[in-house]
């Protein structure tokens, strides 16, 4: 099978990971997944699992370690938290911060940069997981503020990390997977995992080859900075 049909999925035990991770698979991908601590509930023949907790550099390394001369045609890194419930800047605990700013914004850019040599030349993709709540003009209200404002830390830290890229027309895909029925999103969210998941694998599928920094939800539509 070529590289463009190998796919890594950080943070991928539930919710959307999950789906992304089904969803590859039935697609004929071949697939290593990550999870962070929740036991793992779906097994198949062309997935392997790998433990990892993206804010710990020693855990990063191990994982690069273990995927040995592994080349990818698409990676996704999905890990990501919601962050204190009061979402009020003045109640907000410090440590609770530091947490949520570490895990949304600085880990994944970092676990980015470091997969970037494993991810196939001209054809490859890297989607990190954002939101179109981190968009100053996509959330003029600035609704939910500390989690938008930890997603838009990201998708400038994504943007910086972009301009690496031009040489080997990788393509970074900063991905809205729409708001999702998962624990995050709640029951009332207005879809489930596989729509979104087929969604973003679609996405990564659509961009290879193409290069650049892309923001766009799951279904293809651009959004805007």
């Amino acid at each position: 099978m070529s590289q463009r049909k190998h796919a890594l999925v950080v943070g991928a035990s539930k919710g959307i990971g999950l789906a992304v991770v089904q969803r590859l698979v039935q697609d004929g991908w071949t697939v290593v997944a990550t999870y962070r601590s929740t036991a793992v509930s779906f097994q198949h023949p062309q997935l392997r699992w790998l433990k990892l907790d993206i804010t710990d550099a020693a855990e990063r390394a191990a994982l690069m370690t273990q995927l040995g001369e592994a080349i990818f045609g698409a990676v996704l890194i999905n890990a990501g938290i919601y962050g204190p419930q009061v979402q009020a800047l003045a109640q907000a605990d410090d440590r609770a911060l530091t947490e949520l700013f570490l895990t949304n914004a600085i880990a994944p850019v970092r676990m980015a940069e470091a997969l970037l040599p494993r991810v196939q030349a001209q054809h490859g993709v890297v989607g990190i997981t954002t939101s179109q709540l981190a968009s100053l003009s996509e959330n003029p209200h600035a609704e939910i503020p500390l989690y938008a404002a930890s997603k838009a830390a990201l998708n400038m830290l994504s943007r910086a990390l972009s301009t690496t890229l031009d040489e080997t027309k990788t393509a970074l895909l900063s991905l809205h997977p729409g708001w999702v029925q998962t624990d995050m999103g709640g029951e009332n969210a207005a879809i489930a995992p596989d729509v979104s998941a087929a969604g973003l694998v679609a996405q990564l599928q659509r961009f290879s080859g193409q290069g650049g920094h892309h923001y766009v939800d799951y279904r293809g539509e651009t959004l805007r900075w």
